[in-house]
């Protein structure tokens, strides 16, 4: 397998709740993961377990079918790999949660097994400030 095929399979598993916890096995402990914008997750995690915590947990229990984030397309220049998501989950109240995502990703050096060290995020701020204030509200 070669550092591409090895990238790209790692963001694969972003596409089914069941294999999420394998992506986050190759993100380190101590991540800096910054998600931009102005919205409910947005803010700088420095850790894995305040990111997925804050982020991912959080978003997921807003869906009926969890967080499924499909790979639209993989940039892979030495340690840095630039990947566009789409979501496309429905929300607790039956609304669908259509957002795109690009997260640029430095990993620890160029080989394959390499952990993600950093990550900037950016996302569609409306609709996660909407799908947040909208179903935690319903759930409370």
């Amino acid at each position: 397998m070669d550092v591409r095929e090895d990238r790209t399979t790692l963001f694969g598993q972003l596409a089914d709740p069941t294999s999420i916890p394998r992506f986050f096995d190759r993100v380190a402990d101590d991540v800096a993961w910054t998600v931009e914008g102005v919205h409910p997750l947005a803010g700088s995690y420095t850790s894995k377990a305040a990111f997925v915590s804050a982020t991912f947990d959080r978003l997921a229990a807003l869906m009926r079918d969890g967080v499924r984030l499909q790979l639209r397309h993989l940039v892979v220049d030495g340690d840095t790999v630039v990947s566009e998501l789409a979501a496309s989950s429905t929300t607790l109240e039956g609304a669908r949660y259509d957002n795109h995502l690009c997260w640029v990703c430095r990993f620890a050096g160029t080989e394959v097994g390499d952990l993600i060290v950093e990550v900037r995020a950016y996302l569609d701020s409306a609709m996660v400030a909407w799908t947040v204030l909208r179903n935690e509200r319903g759930a409370a």
